[in-house]
């Protein structure tokens, strides 16, 4: 097992300063490599109360940047044009990337893709639903609108 600092937030593994420990290949291959991470180390103390103390002045600006966003995108519905078969189905299905692009046409602003979290396969045109998480302590439920394109 490797000890790391996350720089990034990793999806069910932590946010930004949280010392974790995870598998040595997952560490070696993936996190440290990515930029996700890096070796814990005793001087690593000091950078973690660092991430932390950035983070912690970046949250305070954005929390009503936040509950802004959640507002407008729970109350508007985010239509979204794919490629679809006879029936309804879609060739493929619908990714993050679609629904941040979508988004962000829209007008409602932009969202990483990463925080951006579909629970069940979006295969078939019709409406449904994605969450976006905003901050630790905020998710926007975001109505999605697939049709078909021509």
């Amino acid at each position: 097992m490797s000890k790391l600092i996350l720089t990034h937030e990793v999806t069910g593994l932590g946010t930004p300063g949280d010392v974790v420990e995870v598998k040595n290949g997952y560490a070696r291959n993936y996190l440290i490599p990515q930029g996700f991470a890096v070796a814990w180390s005793r001087g690593g103390a000091k950078q973690v109360e660092q991430i932390k103390a950035a983070r912690a002045a970046r949250e305070l600006a954005t929390l009503e940047e936040a509950q802004s966003l959640k507002a407008s995108l729970e109350s508007n519905t985010v239509k979204l044009a794919v490629k679809a078969g006879a029936e309804g189905r879609l060739f493929g299905s619908v990714k993050t990337v679609d629904v941040a692009e979508a988004v962000k046409a829209a007008g409602l602003g932009e969202i990483d893709r990463r925080k951006i979290e579909i629970p069940t396969p979006i295969k078939s045109v019709g409406t449904h639903e994605a969450t976006v998480r905003l901050r630790e302590d905020i998710s926007a439920t975001i109505t999605l609108q697939v049709v078909a394109s021509k």
